[in-house]
C-alpha cells in the first residue's frame, strides 16, 4: 500500500519537474527571442523613422523654399518622410539652430540654414563656431535692391541721393539682423555714402511684402525671391549687388559695382543655403544622407528647379562645405567688425581674420 502511494507520488513529482523545466525553457526561448528582435531593432539602419528638418527662416523665403524642394526630392532616396517645419527668430537664425543642437545627434533633426546663420556668435545669438554644424549647400541667388512699383526713385543714384539728404530716416527691410541681405545694406552705406534706417523682418518675404505695402521705402533680398515681384510689376529693381548685370522681366538690372566704385571692398557676399546635421553626428548618419542629397542634386527636377528661379546650384557637403562655410563665417564676422555691426570680437570665438 506504502509503496503504491509512493511510487504515485514520485511519479506526479516527476511530472511537475519536467513541466516546470519545460515552461522555463519556453521562457528562455521567449526572452531570446525579445533580446534578438530588441538588437534587430537597435541595430536598423539609418534612417528608419521620419526626420524633421527645422528651417530658422520664415516660411516663403529662399531658404525654407530650398529646403522643402530639396526634401522632397531626397525622400525619393530614402526609406522615410522628411517634414519641413519652421523655427524662427533670435539673432541671425539663432533660435532655430539653438533648437536643433538640443536635440539628438542622431540625425533625425536637421536644421535649415543660409550663410547668413554664421553671424549668429558675432552678434551674441549663441557662443559657438559655426563648424558645429556638418552642412549640406544646395546653391544660392544673388542679392540685387529694389523699391516699391510705384516708388519716386528710378535709380540707386536717386535713391542714395534722397538717403544723404535725410540720413536715417528713409527705411530698409533687409531680412534679419546679421543676414547676408542686412550685410550687403550695410556695405551698400559704406560704399556709397548714404544711411537708411534699417527695419528687420523674420525672413525675406516678409520684407518683401513690407515693401510692396509701402511699410519701407527698399528691399535688399535676393534675385531668386524678388522675380516673381518684379515680373508681377509689385517691384522695381535699381541695381544688382554683384559685378554683373542681370536680365529680369525683359529688362536689363544694372550692377551697383559700376555706380560705385567702393563697392568691391565689401561685396559680393554671396548666398549659400542648405541644411546641416550635427557635426558630432555618426558615420552612417552622415553617408545616408550624403548620397541622398548627391542623387537629389543631380536630378534633373533640381536642374530645372534652379533655372526656374534663377538659383546656382552649389552641391557641396561635408568637409568641402564646411571649408565653405567657415570661409563665410571669417569673412562676415569681420565684414561685420569693420563695419561697426559686431556686438562680439571674432577672435574671441575662434575666428581668424581673413
Amino acid at each position: 500500500m506504502y509503496t503504491q502511494i509512493n511510487a504515485i507520488i514520485i511519479a506526479k513529482l516527476f511530472w511537475e519537474d519536467l513541466e516546470m523545466k519545460q515552461n522555463l525553457g519556453r521562457l528562455a526561448a521567449a526572452a531570446v527571442m525579445a533580446t534578438g528582435i530588441t538588437g534587430a531593432a537597435a541595430a536598423q539602419d539609418y534612417p528608419y523613422r521620419d526626420i524633421t528638418t527645422a528651417v530658422v527662416w520664415g516660411a516663403g523665403g529662399g531658404t525654407d523654399t530650398i529646403n522643402r524642394m530639396i526634401m522632397a526630392e531626397m525622400e525619393k532616396h530614402l526609406p522615410v518622410s522628411i517634414n519641413v517645419i519652421n523655427q524662427t527668430g533670435g539673432v541671425a537664425g539663432s533660435n532655430g539652430m539653438v533648437y536643433v543642437m538640443n536635440q539628438p545627434d542622431d540625425g533625425y533633426t536637421l536644421v535649415g540654414l543660409s550663410e547668413s546663420n554664421v553671424t549668429a556668435a558675432v552678434q551674441g545669438g549663441w557662443d559657438k563656431k559655426f563648424d558645429f554644424w556638418y552642412p549640406f549647400i544646395v546653391g544660392g541667388s544673388p542679392d540685387l535692391i529694389s523699391v516699391p512699383a510705384d516708388s519716386p526713385y528710378n535709380t540707386l543714384e536717386e535713391l542714395v541721393d534722397a538717403a544723404k539728404a535725410a540720413p536715417g530716416t528713409i527705411p530698409a527691410a533687409a531680412s534679419g539682423a546679421g543676414s547676408i541681405h542686412h550685410l550687403n545694406l550695410l556695405a551698400i552705406e559704406k560704399g556709397s555714402g548714404a544711411e537708411f534706417k534699417f527695419v528687420p523682418y523674420k525672413g525675406s518675404a516678409p520684407g518683401q511684402e513690407a515693401a510692396i505695402a509701402g511699410e519701407v521705402a527698399l528691399v535688399v533680398t535676393s534675385l531668386a525671391e524678388q522675380a516673381p515681384l518684379i515680373e508681377g510689376g509689385q517691384l522695381k529693381p535699381l541695381a544688382m549687388l554683384t559685378p554683373e548685370d542681370a536680365q529680369i522681366a525683359g529688362a536689363t538690372v544694372p550692377s551697383a559695382f559700376g555706380i560705385y566704385d567702393g563697392l568691391d571692398q565689401y561685396l559680393p557676399l554671396k548666398q549659400a543655403i542648405g541644411f546641416a546635421v550635427h557635426s558630432s553626428a555618426g558615420d552612417d548618419v552622415k553617408a545616408a544622407l550624403g548620397d541622398a542629397f548627391e542623387q537629389a542634386i543631380a536630378s534633373d527636377t533640381v536642374a530645372e528647379w534652379a533655372a526656374a528661379n534663377n538659383y546656382d546650384v552649389g552641391g557641396q557637403h561635408g568637409e568641402e562645405a564646411q571649408e565653405l562655410f567657415a570661409n563665410l563665417e571669417a569673412t562676415f564676422a569681420y565684414t561685420l567688425q569693420d563695419l561697426g555691426a559686431a556686438t562680439v570680437d571674432p577672435a574671441s570665438l575662434g575666428i581668424a581674420q581673413p
